[in-house]
């Protein structure tokens, strides 16, 4: 059975917290020995298509996922495998049955970081009443706490498979963090029967990287790129 190493979080500088143009995260990726990459903007999918297309033409060994993170009312999740852009804002349970409309998957982003939008952490634990398809249970830009245990723990014990990612905000960050997987990751089916098969392959950013997130939103921010704050916003 083939083996697929795939990053399943990744940011382009379609999200107005990063600056790195789709085709060097492609490059990356691809040198990186990825074989699947998840390109996961702020409300928005035009940078994984980009991606997309440089991918077909450059580096066809990899395969870009269609995703996005997307900030709920209780939370951000990741949407995957999506044909249009799920806006942001929206309740945690409208929000996944838009994502479900498209066919598509959802996860869960480091579930327990106190300082971003972790859907759990702001649900203070409570139960999902909504299903998800897995649990970010190493995300290497976690850094503080022990948000990265308390996710592991969760997904155990309910049995939701756990998956490494770089949740990368700059090239230097593809790829860090990934999951090894069996099977062929590349629709929701292939994805979902491989997920189980998942083997972390855990690292982390470096505290360095993460001062380049700041700079970014300070770039996008005069370039006019914002993070929405509501559902339909600008």
């Amino acid at each position: 059975m083939s083996r697929a190493f795939v990053d399943l979080h990744c940011h382009t500088r379609a999200s107005f917290d990063c600056l790195s143009s789709p085709e060097s995260v492609v490059h990356a990726a691809a040198s990186r020995g990825l074989t699947h990459l998840a390109i996961t903007d702020h409300e928005t999918i035009s940078g994984a298509l980009e991606a997309r297309d440089i991918a077909r033409e450059r580096a066809p060994e990899l395969r870009v996922l269609i995703g996005e993170e997307v900030r709920t009312s209780d939370g951000d999740v990741i949407a995957m495998f999506l044909e249009r852009a799920v806006p942001g804002g929206m309740s945690l349970t409208d929000t996944i049955a838009a994502i479900r409309e498209q066919g598509g998957l959802v996860g869960v982003p480091h579930p327990f970081d106190r300082y971003r939008g972790s859907l759990l952490h702001a649900l203070a634990g409570s139960p999902l009443e909504s299903p998800i398809d897995w649990i970010e249970t190493h995300n290497a830009r976690v850094m503080v706490g022990d948000g990265n245990l308390q996710a592991a723990a969760y997904a155990a014990e309910h049995g939701i498979p756990g998956v490494a990612v770089s949740d990368a905000h700059s090239v230097i960050e593809v790829g860090v963090a990934s999951s090894a997987l069996d099977g062929d990751p590349s629709t929701p089916a292939g994805l979902l029967a491989a997920l189980p098969t998942a083997e972390l392959l855990t690292g982390r950013a470096s505290y360095y990287v993460r001062l380049i997130t700041p700079m970014a939103k300070v770039v996008q921010r005069i370039r006019g790129n914002r993070r929405p704050t509501a559902a339909g916003g600008p």
